[in-house]
């Protein structure tokens, strides 16, 4: 095990890098090791909880995060420089997270059976894992965290958060909230990086996991090599296809805010439009307008759609991603310190450009063409990626084929490909996902094993 860093780990605001948002030692492996053995140590009286003490825990972290809900989402806006329309929107989602998991220990665990032959009874049951040991991102401080620590807390498992040290105040201000509502040691935030995420793998004895796709892939490995559940949410290089009768006005509003909407930092943001057949020149014309269109600034103000990207990196690998390429628009990028990027849409991009195979993480995409909508499903399935689809169509038909061949977890029809319903399973296919689906009562599912009793008399 290895000591702490002496440095402390820094967040900085995107919209103003001078303003440090918190600095704190990062935990250590040691410090990981710690969390996971209290978390151990805290399990047993949590899963004896009962149904009624979970409960009833969960609604209390929703009342708090909801209380506190006008702080969470200046946090947000600052630490991560989340438009304070979407942080706004991302606090009140996470506070219907914890209220529809609050149900969730009061669900059927498992099933009763007749025997084969003889007096007696067989039942299934789903028990939790023990320790989950969750890895999130920071585009979402609060909504990831929430929609992985509460099905696991709410299926009597123990929680130790390792969050983005890019969003370490919002983790620590969230795990305050949830920490008032329950036991010691059930729920623990570490902060830290690529060290104690590998810790955590190490020692936790399910892992779920959201970021990139090569730590994603490492991830699984690691918990593979252990025997251990692990679920990873990766990259996605999602493509939206618009057919000429769709209505091209609102598709292209639909894009403009898929493309640029909190810089391009969703993975379900859309990276490829591909127009189909005659509906090439309305839309490059209804997109480049939509795209100068969008608001950029400060994260601040509530009219806002595309603050900064998260840090100076981002923003040197987006203007090498769009260098040499021909702009079809671009929106204005203010003045100031923040590590602002103007919302670009490009054209005639080479078929081996990296823009078409890896994912930018910012507001950039790419505008292709497809003769027919066969050409345009194989175009969007060509990538190693498969979160999610956007289709612009009125035709029952298209949406039929698109449903019947696309190559992605997600189909939104006549939708941004942005936007997540939490109720109901989310993930995608190849690189984008490994393991089971998280959200709604998949993730019940994965923080429980099966067990079958045998019961003779």
């Amino acid at each position: 095990m290895t000591a702490p860093d002496t440095a402390p780990l820094l967040s900085l605001n995107p919209a103003d890098p001078a303003d440090v948002v918190t600095a704190v030692p990062a935990a250590g492996a040691a410090g990981v090791h710690a969390a996971v053995g209290r978390a151990r140590a805290a399990r047993p009286a949590w899963q004896d909880a009962g149904a009624a003490g979970r409960a009833a825990a969960l609604t209390a972290i929703a009342g708090a995060v909801e209380e506190a809900a006008g702080e969470l989402a200046a946090l947000a806006v600052r630490e991560v420089g989340k438009p304070l329309a979407e942080a706004r929107a991302e606090v009140a989602r996470t506070v219907a997270i914890w209220r529809y998991y609050a149900q969730a220990p009061y669900e059927a665990t498992g099933a009763v059976h007749e025997p084969a032959a003889g007096a007696g009874l067989l039942l299934t049951r789903r028990r939790p894992h023990g320790v989950a040991g969750l890895i999130t991102p920071w585009n979402f401080p609060f909504a990831i965290p929430a929609w992985k620590a509460a099905p696991a807390l709410a299926t009597g498992n123990t929680v130790v958060l390792k969050p983005a040290p890019e969003a370490t105040a919002c983790a620590l201000r969230l795990a305050e909230l949830v920490q008032g509502a329950l036991p010691e040691g059930v729920f623990t935030v570490v902060p830290g990086g690529a060290d104690e995420g590998r810790a955590l793998v190490e020692t936790a004895d399910v892992v779920s996991f959201t970021g990139s796709t090569a730590a994603g892939g490492s991830v699984a490995r690691a918990a593979a090599a252990r025997g251990v559940p692990v679920q990873a949410e990766m990259g996605g290089l999602n493509a939206a296809l618009v057919l000429p009768d769709a209505d091209i006005e609102r598709a292209a509003a639909h894009l403009a805010a898929a493309v640029a909407g909190y810089a391009g930092q969703k993975c379900t943001a859309t990276s490829r439009v591909i127009a189909v057949g005659a509906a090439r020149e309305p839309l490059r014309e209804a997109l480049a307008e939509a795209v100068r269109a969008l608001p950029v600034g400060d994260p601040a103000d509530a009219a806002t759609v595309c603050g900064p990207v998260i840090s100076g990196p981002a923003r040197d690998r987006f203007d090498r991603a769009r260098a040499g390429l021909s702009v079809l628009a671009t929106g204005k990028s203010p003045d100031g310190p923040g590590w602002y990027a103007a919302p670009t849409v490009v054209e005639d991009v080479p078929a081996d450009h990296p823009l078409l195979h890896e994912e930018v993480f910012a507001p950039l995409a790419a505008l292709l063409h497809a003769d027919d909508l066969a050409g345009a499903v194989r175009l969007a399935n060509s990538v190693p990626h498969g979160l999610v689809t956007s289709v612009h169509t009125a035709g029952l038909e298209s949406v039929l084929h698109g449903l019947d061949h696309l190559d992605t977890g997600m189909i939104r029809v006549n939708a941004p490909s942005t936007g997540v319903d939490f109720h109901l399973p989310f993930g995608g296919t190849k690189a984008s996902s490994h393991g089971p689906r998280e959200q709604g009562r998949a993730a019940l599912e994965f923080y429980t094993s099966s067990r079958t009793y045998t019961l003779t008399p």
